[in-house]
């Protein structure tokens, strides 16, 4: 009887330790947005095109349509396939509340509606009423380039989805395009 015991202990030590290296190996958020940013970084070399913005958005679309919101954890750090030529895909709510922000982690939970770009523009306002009147689209507004202060030209598509039967808005962005192409996009 005593033998048995010994075993127990040790097999639920043994579990113990393992159930807790995962834990003891997450990344706190300022390490993930580190490491989401300088994802960003890596790949700017790669110009993106809108073609690209929109295909990721519709495939963040479709995992977050099959995964529900289980599915945020995979927009964040440098395995993401949503952090690609220099951009990232980011998701908010109708309300304006950020709920994924890959580099700016400290936006998540925040309403983000009232937030105006350099030039007085209420554009988390203007996105929302996009995705609501058309499904998807584009808007221009300023917003600093990942890792830097200095707001840049910036046009994003964003997309209405519906996750876990909330109303969501994923966008991604594109920076440094000729004004000309950008007013294109925002018509």
């Amino acid at each position: 009887m005593k033998v048995f015991f010994k075993e127990l202990i040790v097999a639920f030590c043994a579990l113990f330790l393992f159930s807790a290296i995962p834990a003891l190996a997450q990344k706190t958020p300022d390490e993930l947005a580190k490491e989401s940013e300088d994802a960003c970084a890596a790949s700017a070399s790669t110009k993106p095109t809108p073609q690209m913005i929109v295909d990721k958005v519709e495939k963040a679309a479709a995992l977050l349509q099959k995964e529900g919101k289980a599915a945020f954890p995979k927009f964040r750090g440098k395995d993401s396939e949503f952090i690609f030529a220099g951009t990232y895909v980011w998701i908010h709510d109708l309300s304006g509340i950020m709920r994924v922000h890959p580099v700016k982690y400290k936006m998540e939970g925040q309403n983000c509606v009232d937030l105006k770009d350099s030039t007085g523009k209420l554009f988390f306002i203007e996105m929302n009423e996009v995705a609501k009147t058309k499904g998807s689209g584009w808007v221009a507004y300023m917003w600093p380039k990942p890792g830097e202060k200095t707001p840049s030209q910036k046009v994003s598509y964003v997309k209405l989805v519906k996750v876990d039967g909330e109303d969501l808005v994923l966008g991604c962005g594109v920076y440094d395009m000729p004004p000309e192409e950008v007013q294109k996009l925002v018509k």
